[in-house]
């Protein structure tokens, strides 16, 4: 069965395709959309179901937590335990952009999503398409990356569609990925640590280095 193509423009989303989108994901849907890095797999986090498909889709093994797209700070908190200093100083300079965070979960989460680490990876996207599904769905949505574990990620609609051909029904088409690298990844759940980058990404390591040594 070849997957559905929604086509979407990338700087102006068109309400209606976002609506569907949304209404898409809020039905248990996995979806293929593009973000500010690669395409991701877009799903409800609060729907069990829809979480184990994504792991099905990528063979992904259930020991990874999956990273979310949210839309604020405040949606943060919603999805979180009190967050430290250092979280709201990284959002502030690097939101929206790509990094992702991963803080302490709120128990509101399911721990399917965490992968059972009680730690969640939240990221809010500097791009149009994500940032309105998440905002028309009202709901944070899963932003793994769209391809086959072991693979290389995918950066168009197309790539996603080779890769993953029958696991999955709709593909948004945003267009070619703004960036060909992934989102750097801060860890700030080790209270001795503070802070350390699990991941160098978008966002070179020294940079962060410097931006907390002149905080």
């Amino acid at each position: 069965m070849r997957p559905e193509f929604v086509k979407i423009n990338s700087e102006k989303p068109e309400v209606s395709l976002i609506r569907y989108a949304a209404d898409q994901i809020r039905a248990g849907q996995v979806l293929g959309m593009p973000t500010d890095t690669f395409y991701g797999l877009a799903a409800d986090p609060y729907n069990l179901r829809a979480v184990e498909r994504v792991y099905e889709i990528k063979s992904r093994s259930r020991h990874k937590p999956l990273s979310l797209l949210i839309e604020s700070v405040d949606q943060a908190e919603e999805l979180s335990q009190p967050l430290p200093e250092e979280f709201y100083a990284l959002a502030r300079r690097y939101w929206p952009g790509p990094l992702t965070i991963i803080v302490k979960a709120s128990s509101s989460l399911p721990l399917k999503v965490t992968a059972n680490t009680g730690n969640v990876a939240l990221r809010v996207p500097n791009a149009q398409i994500p940032l309105a599904v998440v905002q028309a769905a009202k709901i944070p949505i899963t932003a793994t990356s769209a391809n086959l574990s072991g693979e290389s990620e995918c950066t168009s609609a197309d790539a996603v569609r080779q890769q993953l051909e029958d696991r999955i029904s709709i593909i948004v088409d945003g267009g070619t990925s703004p960036r060909e690298i992934a989102s750097t990844i801060i860890d700030l759940t080790d209270e001795e640590a503070r802070w350390r980058v699990l991941r160098e990404g978008a966002i070179p390591a020294p940079e962060i280095s410097q931006f907390f040594a002149q905080g």
